[in-house]
């Protein structure tokens, strides 16, 4: 049961964190979770050659990761790349829940979903901080879009 990672219905990012919580408890035991998210990460589309470049890589991530981001009708749309799997479908899963919103929308999430799926208590301190990481460019690409669209 893959879901697409650009939302193509109506749905708020909190829905989506609810679908993605109700997914997770699925799993009794965090093998099956971390499979979850192996699978999130190898449904992630091809990011283009010319997106892999230095100024893509987020800082802070141990893995290397490229992140993406471009406005198409006043929505923001990531994608992304990891060269390791589970970093991979940590990006994926935060692809999902953002892409496709509006600058203010993903500075306003909460994003306590993370929490609530436990992501945060099982990843290693290194794959926490990238999760940090990851959140944090994602919201400073809105912030900059955001900028970008009351000053034109």
């Amino acid at each position: 049961m893959k879901k697409p990672l650009v939302c193509l219905n109506k749905m708020t990012i909190e829905e989506t964190e609810q679908d993605i919580i109700e997914e997770f408890e699925v799993f009794d035991e965090w093998l099956g979770k971390y499979e979850l998210l192996i699978d999130m990460g190898k449904s992630l589309p091809i990011l283009a050659e010319k997106n892999r470049t230095e100024d893509k890589i987020i800082k802070g991530c141990q893995s290397t990761v490229w992140l993406h981001s471009e406005l198409a009708d006043g929505k923001i749309i990531f994608t992304a790349d990891s060269d390791a799997i589970i970093t991979k479908g940590m990006v994926a899963l935060m692809i999902r829940v953002l892409s496709n919103h509006t600058p203010d929308d993903i500075l306003n999430a909460k994003l306590d979903f993370v929490d609530k799926i436990g992501l945060t208590q099982h990843l290693s301190p290194t794959r926490s901080n990238g999760l940090v990481s990851m959140i944090k460019q994602m919201k400073l690409d809105a912030l900059a879009y955001k900028s970008k669209n009351s000053v034109s």
